[in-house]
């Protein structure tokens, strides 16, 4: 097929930031990129013209960490991301419970930690709505999980029963377990749900595909594909050809488990690839996160002795990345707390040594506090920053759950984008949906501004540490290709590249154009296909 799109702003996100006015596709790739002047002569008998009128075409973004399997399947369960408040919250389930009386289990994802006082919602609640069933809920950061009586008393959770290593159970005054569960408390529940099915995951995969692409992704990476039922289905998925994503995916090191598991996980990479699919990461969680005092820090929360926890001591961290990074595995790992990003980067750092340099591209994920003695230490180890930008904000989340625990030296460095990039980082953009959404034009804006776009009268969370757009752009293009070991194919817009591009419907550089948040995506291309036209684009 031959295509040329004229008449609007095309943005390379090459090293130069070029800005064109037209690009040509044949046969699947880029063919050129130039004036509007010149389109004319790159248009022949059989060429598709898209007079663009102004509007932005831009590579197709990448995200860099996100849960899109899980994600999928969680569409089709109670899904309380649209909930935004206790009493929201139990009317949902509430509601769903009585439209589903087949369930054994009555589960889904989604609540908001700010919907609740202390952050911590109540069995003695979801009782009220869910009496004779079983139920659990995991939070919208997947840290927590919400359960009722009778899932506790399944499990077998008293208030005799330990946290178990690298959880917590909530109790109340007495002592009693109160209904939620942090980290890895959560599978003492989770283990007695049903498993999704292999073709449950198919159409969770296929689900979270037809959504990304309606906002303009072509590539993704699933932070965490758990075992071989999930990989199962990513891989039929694409051996059908019905996978028009292209996915990497990253196997669970599991902290439970010792190095025993390496074989495992080689014998599944081995046999994954296939069409636009490719495992060559392993995940590893280094903490949990701020707000329920599980993300790991190099001094204590305010007021305690708490230091928060580290899923692996320190050796077994290091041993475990220098086994994976010897077998070639691209270690990417969860780190919230400047504790955790010390421990990461001091694995990775021994990884070096012991198995010299390689184009091996390891990232860390998060990264909302950083100690500032460790920024230069991403570009000198090559490490890429995998930052999560729509978090970067004021909200319930900063103001009240971290900052008062935190203190205000640490408040004073959260989420600093800027800082790694001045240290000469590389930065990618990963929205880790469903913590939050997988739409990149709300990101790349709090990116830009320290605001949410919903609350654009709030002052900003440390603006010095904000993006400019053609840097943030970039970021969610090439930069996420540089992670996902497809920049030599994707994430620019230069001739014989692959065309994977995408038409926004207004000249997102200029000023006057309005927030990019309020942006949308019109088409979506892969290799010059379309995997979404708005219909209003009558494409």
């Amino acid at each position: 097929m031959e295509l040329v799109l004229t008449g609007g702003t095309v943005f390379c996100a090459d090293a130069a930031l070029t800005v064109a006015e037209s690009v040509a596709v044949r046969d699947g790739r880029i063919a050129w990129v130039g004036s509007a002047a010149e389109a004319a002569g790159q248009v022949g008998t059989e060429t598709r013209v898209l007079d663009l009128q102004g509007r932005t075409v831009v590579p197709g973004f990448q995200d860099a960490h996100c849960h899109p399997a899980e994600g999928g399947v969680e569409l089709s369960r109670c899904t309380l991301n649209d909930a935004h408040s206790r009493e929201a919250c139990l009317a949902t389930i509430a509601g769903y419970a009585a439209d589903h009386p087949e369930l054994e289990w009555v589960s889904g994802s989604g609540w908001s930690i700010d919907s609740f006082e202390h952050g911590t919602p109540s069995r003695a609640d979801l009782d009220a709505v869910l009496p004779d069933r079983p139920g659990f809920f995991d939070n919208r950061d997947g840290h927590g999980a919400w359960v009722n009586s009778r899932a506790l008393e399944l499990a077998g959770i008293t208030r005799e029963t330990p946290d178990p290593s690298g959880g917590r159970i909530e109790r109340d005054a007495t002592g009693e377990p109160q209904g939620t569960l942090h980290e890895h408390a959560m599978e003492l529940v989770r283990d007695l749900l049903p498993p999704a099915t292999v073709e449950e995951w198919e159409v969770g995969v296929l689900r979270a595909q037809s959504l990304f692409h309606e906002l303009g992704i072509t590539a993704w990476q699933d932070a965490r594909i758990d075992d071989a039922v999930q990989l199962a289905a990513y891989r039929a998925v694409a051996e059908r050809g019905e996978l028009t994503m292209r996915v990497e995916g990253n196997l669970l090191w599991e902290r439970s488990r010792g190095e025993e598991q390496l074989e495992e996980l080689l014998a599944m990479r081995a046999e994954a690839s296939v069409g636009r699919l490719r495992i060559r990461g392993a995940k590893i969680f280094v903490d949990g996160v701020l707000e329920n005092f599980t993300g790991a820090l190099l001094e204590p929360y305010v007021g305690t002795d708490n230091y928060g926890i580290s899923m692996f001591e320190r050796d077994v961290l290091e041993r475990a990345v220098v086994l994976l990074d010897s077998h070639g595995f691209q270690v990417h790992m969860h780190t919230i707390g400047d504790g955790a990003v010390r421990d990461a980067l001091d694995a990775l750092e021994a990884a070096v040594r012991a198995n010299g340099r390689r184009d091996s591209r390891p990232h860390l994920a998060h990264l909302q506090l950083i100690h500032p003695d460790d920024l230069p230490r991403f570009a000198e180890l090559g490490v890429v920053a995998n930052v999560s930008p729509l978090w970067a904000c004021h909200s319930g989340y900063v103001d009240e759950l971290t900052e008062p625990f935190i203190g205000p030296e640490r408040s004073t460095r959260m989420y600093p984008f800027g800082s790694l990039y001045r240290a000469g980082a590389r930065l990618a953009f990963g929205s880790d949906w469903m913590v939050s959404t997988c739409d990149p034009l709300p990101q790349l804006e709090v990116a830009v501004t320290r605001v949410y776009p919903e609350m654009r009268d709030l002052e900003p969370l440390l603006p010095e540490e904000a993006l400019d757009l053609p840097t943030a752009l970039q970021t969610f293009t090439a930069g996420s290709a540089h992670v996902n070991f497809l920049d030599g194919e994707t994430g620019t817009l230069e001739p014989s590249k692959l065309a994977d591009l995408v038409v926004l419907d207004r000249d997102v550089l200029d000023p006057g154009s309005g927030p990019i948040g309020d942006a949308r995506v019109l088409l979506t291309l892969v290799e010059g296909e379309t995997v979404y036209a708005d219909p209003a684009l009558g494409w």
